[in-house]
């Protein structure tokens, strides 16, 4: 039998995550098809993408609304063809303001839902529960304490483990990756990665770039390497040529993973790409930034002290944040060097961050395509509603 798999990723962390799905996906069930939305690591391996994913890569609330009636069209457009043709399964990657709306659309009218990321409940907006139920037949989780606390409202759910922890080696190949990016073996390198979104860019990547600055003056042998997805790489550019560092700035389209490899220390905006970051071993300072308003209503929503998700998996601030005003290039330049004066602490950190690796890594993707397989069955099954 073909099944038909609709899958939504909403930027370029949930089309890393829904390529690799895909692979174990394809693997399970070779005659596949699937569509929906999705990137460019999704079209690699057969997925049709109706609309791109960079359309939904939107965050703060003011910034979502300048979108929204674009947003709100691609999902009504998308809803309605997904009625039309109904798939096996819908599954959601992430982006849960669009996709658990259109999940619950779609399992009222019979279509199975699973959602692939357990939206941060524990972290922010506790109310979103109540949604997760209406909408989900099924929620894989990465984070090991995530499916008991959604078992306590009776939601189905699958620890799945993160499947970049798979990706990613226990002991990068740090002159393996500088030999691959064209840089010398030996001297420090530090990683800034200033976001995948347009609106990251605007608010962040001058402060790092300017942070960037005033590292460089006290340590004149460091060279500094960004990755830039695609789409932003112009804008990047522009931003990285205003600091001033010439041939010590380095910007490369796409290659985050071999950056992350071959980097010493790293500047990083809150995101997945945190994660990331500590799965490579690697120090780093957090920062963030938005719009003031987005930022007010996020904090009101925030339940835990951390933002940064490896300080919130290790139940620390295992590394420093600095946030919207904080997030100054004087201040972010401070806490790097900090780093970089300290490779006892530098050392310890990544011990912690080995074992979280540990913590985090298991076989992704047959844990979830045999839960994605059951959602199936118990939809096919005599009497399923």
């Amino acid at each position: 039998m073909t099944f038909t798999f609709a899958m939504v990723a909403g930027e370029a962390s949930g089309d890393l995550l829904a390529g690799l799905l895909l692979d174990g996906m394809r693997a399970r069930w070779p005659q596949m098809q699937s569509h929906g939305i999705g990137g460019p690591l999704m079209a690699k391996r057969g997925f049709d993408v109706w609309w791109p994913h960079d359309k939904l890569a939107v965050r703060g609330y003011v910034e979502v609304l300048k979108h929204y009636r674009e947003i709100v069209g691609i999902r009504n457009a998308l809803r309605e063809k997904l009625l039309a043709n109904p798939p096996s399964v819908f599954i959601g990657v992430d982006a849960p303001d669009f996709n658990l709306d259109l999940e619950a659309a779609l399992k009222a009218r019979g279509i199975p839902t699973v959602h692939f990321v357990c939206p941060s409940i524990w972290a922010w907006r506790a109310e979103r529960i109540h949604k997760i139920k209406a909408s989900c037949d099924h929620v894989l989780c990465i984070f090991p304490f995530e499916p008991a606390l959604l078992a306590k409202h009776g939601i189905a759910a699958t620890y799945v483990g993160h499947p970049v922890a798979n990706v990613i080696p226990m002991a990068p190949d740090r002159a393996g990756a500088r030999r691959a990016l064209g840089l010398k073996e030996e001297g420090e390198v530090i990683a800034i990665l200033p976001g995948s979104r347009a609106a990251e860019i605007q608010y962040l990547a001058d402060r790092f770039f300017a942070a960037s600055a005033i590292v460089a003056k006290e340590r004149p042998s460091a060279t500094f390497i960004v990755p830039a997805v695609p789409q932003l790489k112009d804008r990047i550019e522009a931003a990285a040529a205003r600091a001033g560092l010439g041939e010590r700035m380095r910007v490369y389209g796409g290659q985050s993973h071999a950056v992350m490899a071959a980097c010493d220390l790293a500047l990083v905006a809150s995101g997945t790409a945190t994660l990331e970051m500590a799965l490579f071993k690697r120090p780093m300072v957090i920062a963030y930034a938005m719009n003031w308003l987005s930022w007010r209503i996020h904090r009101s929503k925030q339940l835990q002290p951390w933002v940064g998700l490896p300080n919130i998996l290790c139940e620390d601030f295992v590394v420093p944040e600095l946030l919207q005003g904080d997030a100054n290039p004087e201040s972010l330049a401070r806490a790097l060097l900090e780093w970089l004066r300290a490779p006892d602490r530098m050392a310890a950190v990544q011990e912690k961050f080995g074992a979280l690796h540990e913590r985090l890594r298991r076989d992704t993707t047959k844990l979830a395509t045999d839960a994605i397989e059951k959602v199936i069955e118990q939809a096919a099954a005599p009497g399923a509603a």
